[in-house]
């Protein structure tokens, strides 16, 4: 069209039409050359049948029964198993019907039925599911894709991970799937999820990893993926397999207003549930390290206090006597930045990593101590036997009463008075909070009157005097927060940071 019109145009014209085509030409390079380039998604796959049929064999029903003493009692007759037995019964208990009311009457046996999935790892006959799947049972069945029912034994099961391994006696070897990299997952990623939903044997659903360390406040070591494939009440225990077949995942929870799926399921992440299960397939039980410490999170006004920078790592708010990190050099108000040669990111970081590294091991525990890193050298105890351990008390000796005001709070020495009024425990040391101002900062993190701060400014505090001396200090090193430790009357510790105004 240019060429046409240049045709008739004049000299003049001609010349101006060029610089002109020139001039859009550059425009149109530079677009081109400041778009930026597309990401070519690779598609959905055309089926996943292919997969399905690899790996279903090795994914099993699971039926658990429980065998209870109920009150003798006249129900409605039900077919057993019946899902709406469950509902007669609370009924019924509600309104006191039936015979042999009271605390005399006769107990008869009742089965408790539940019914999961599960996943052979092993072609010997090793199953894995969730804890919650069997429970208490005494009874547990595994029914196989083909129909085959076997009786199935507790290898060892544990409630933090929510993990059950059990063994079923077999004449031939089973079909069996191995676990996958987890970590490798990228939310985007398919997934397969195969169980047992509403009873439904055999059931495949298919999505996409939704996110990565989701954290359900069901457990100290959460940290499931989240997924879209249809999980529903009976999935628990199944599989969620990578298009590799591989199991990334063991489908455990769901969130969900009407208890069907709505597209947000979680399922523990195969990096966490592999040591879990090797501990239990060799010990039948959890052999868990153990560090001795309590932790809590870093915030950003407790990271200033601590001239840390950013928030990071976590921050030890106590210290067992009986535990590892004592004679370690570990103490109250350092800060955990690295374990094992591992970033410690935030606080949720340090339980799964410990938890995960071998009893009796030696490992490098990087601290921030008053803003400067240490390293310190900690071997790690048991996890399960420091759970056991008691704490000993340590009597107290009456103080003469002292009261001041500072940040908000009314502060007193710890008498014999204060430990009776507030249920101080003898072993409780520092300034009693007998009042704190609603308007304060103090109100807005939650510090009570009965609280005792034990340390401001990660040092060790007796008297009301010694709070506002602190403070004073603080203010003239230019610092914009109070990083104080506080204490319930049973000794429990947290870190809290406050505005010093």
């Amino acid at each position: 069209m240019t060429q046409a019109m240049n045709a008739f145009a004049p000299p003049e014209a001609k010349r101006s039409m060029g610089r002109l085509a020139t001039s859009c030409f550059a425009v149109v390079a530079l677009i081109a050359t400041a778009m930026p380039i597309s990401v070519q998604a690779r598609s959905a796959p055309e089926s996943f049948a292919d997969l399905a049929e690899e790996v279903t064999g090795a994914v099993v029903n699971i039926s658990a029964s429980t065998t209870v003493e109920t009150k003798n009692r006249t129900l409605p007759q039900l077919p057993p198993g019946t899902p709406f037995e469950d509902l007669f019964e609370e009924f019924f208990n509600r309104r006191g019907q039936g015979q042999g009311q009271g605390d005399n009457a006769p107990q008869r046996p009742r089965k408790s039925n539940s019914l999961g999935s599960g996943f052979v790892i092993d072609p010997s006959g090793i199953v894995v599911t969730n804890n919650h799947v069997i429970g208490d049972a005494n009874d547990i069945s595994v029914i196989f894709s083909d129909g085959t029912r076997l009786k199935a034994e507790i290898i060892g099961k544990d409630s933090k991970v929510d993990l059950a391994v059990l063994k079923v006696k077999t004449d031939k070897p089973l079909k069996a799937v191995k676990f996958g990299d987890s970590d490798a997952l990228r939310p985007g990623d398919w997934v397969l999820a195969i169980g047992n939903p509403f009873g439904l044997g055999g059931t495949v659903t298919a999505g996409i990893v939704s996110a990565r360390g989701r954290n359900i406040d069901s457990g100290p070591y959460d940290n499931y993926i989240q997924t879209d494939a249809a999980i529903n009440k009976g999935n628990s225990g199944g599989p969620l397999f990578n298009m590799n077949g591989e199991v990334i995942g063991i489908n455990t929870a769901i969130l969900s207003p009407t208890g069907g799926s709505v597209g947000i399921g979680f399922a523990v992440p195969a990096a966490s549930a592999a040591p879990v299960i090797d501990q239990l397939r060799q010990f039948g039980e959890t052999r868990r390290g153990w560090l001795g410490v309590r932790i809590q999170s870093v915030d950003d006004s407790t990271a200033e206090a601590l001239n840390l920078g950013a928030p990071r790592g976590a921050l030890i708010a106590g210290i067992d006597e009986n535990g590892p990190a004592k004679p370690a050099g570990l103490d109250v108000g350092d800060v955990i930045v690295r374990f094992d040669g591992k970033e410690v990111k935030d606080s949720r970081d340090l339980p799964r990593v410990v938890s995960t590294t071998p009893v009796g091991k030696t490992v490098d525990v990087v601290i921030v101590r008053k803003g400067k890193e240490e390293t310190k050298r900690v071997t790690l105890g048991r996890l399960e036997d420091g759970e056991k351990q008691a704490n000993a008390q340590q009597p107290s000796t009456e103080t003469p009463t002292v009261t001041r005001q500072a940040l908000g709070l009314s502060l007193s020495s710890i008498t014999d008075e204060a430990r009776r009024r507030f249920n101080l425990k003898d072993d409780v040391k520092g300034v009693v909070v007998t009042r704190v101002d609603p308007n304060s900062n103090a109100a807005d993190k939650r510090i009570q009157p009965g609280e005792v701060i034990v340390e401001v400014g990660q040092e060790p505090v007796s008297s009301p005097a010694d709070v506002t001396k602190r403070i004073e200090a603080l203010k003239k090193e230019n610092r914009k927060s109070a990083l104080l430790l506080v204490a319930n009357a049973q000794g429990e510790v947290r870190f809290v940071a406050l505005p010093l105004e």
